[in-house]
């Protein structure tokens, strides 16, 4: 059998995985893994993550999970063109800085965004203080704030002219806060641009494909009440 991903494309690191693998022409299996459904948690997927975390990969008898990894194991089975992670030394040090710097800056503070403001209270029916809501917008806007100027910068994208691994993390990780009603662009002609951009070399319609599930998050019915405490203690350890 030939490459499988395991993918929710409510999921942040699932949607860079996804469009990664389809904008590249890598050819796979998607096997749609409910998060909501509490899927993750099936004897079945534990198989292949024992972490009980998408995205995962498996190929053949090899399977491998972290979306970091996934995206650099693609980058190095596959012929994909070189900007998005460059053989260059220090320009491929520029998008590892991102990938590092991401998980807990830019991607916590959109997931927190996501969750407080739409997902615990729509989704799980957890009402969220108007104290700990300020608190993760500003927490939201430090990181946006970084992701401009210490990223970003005069530059086209993130790590310079191209399209790279770290603007494809960053954009889809926006989109949480996008979907979560936040006004992320406002008063930020930069990164504005710059999301403008990237869709536009991600291509639109492979743009909106990947992100249609988490524009329409305010949507998603209640949880099932016999996986509710599963998936809020879940939750509450990625979120704080």
């Amino acid at each position: 059998m030939g490459l499988e991903l395991y993918l929710d494309l409510l999921s942040q690191p699932c949607r860079a995985v996804y469009i990664f693998a389809k904008k590249n022409g890598i050819p796979f299996e998607m096997r749609t893994v409910d998060l909501l459904k509490g899927e993750h948690f099936s004897d079945a997927f534990v198989q292949v993550n024992s972490l009980k975390k998408v995205p995962a990969l498996k190929d053949g008898d090899f399977t491998l999970s972290e979306s970091v990894a996934i995206l650099l194991y693609l980058t190095r089975k596959y012929k994909v063109p070189d900007h998005w992670y460059p053989q260059d030394l220090q320009a491929r040090a520029r998008v590892d800085e991102y990938l590092a710097w991401q998980h807990m800056n830019l991607r916590r503070s959109c997931l927190r965004a996501l969750w407080h403001k739409v997902m615990l209270p729509g989704f799980l029916g957890e009402l969220v203080s108007p104290e700990t809501l300020t608190a993760t917008l500003a927490e939201l806007d430090v990181s946006l704030q970084l992701l401009e100027d210490s990223f970003l910068k005069d530059q086209a994208f993130l790590t310079g002219p191209h399209i790279s691994l770290a603007d494809l993390m960053a954009i889809t990780e926006l989109m949480h806060a996008v979907g979560a009603g936040c006004q992320v662009f406002e008063g930020r002609p930069r990164l504005a641009a710059w999301y403008q951009r990237v869709e536009e070399a991600v291509g639109k319609a492979l743009f909106l494909e990947a992100h249609e599930v988490i524009l329409k998050a305010k949507d998603c019915p209640p949880v099932d009440p016999s996986l509710k405490q599963q998936l809020l203690s879940r939750v509450q350890a990625l979120i704080g």
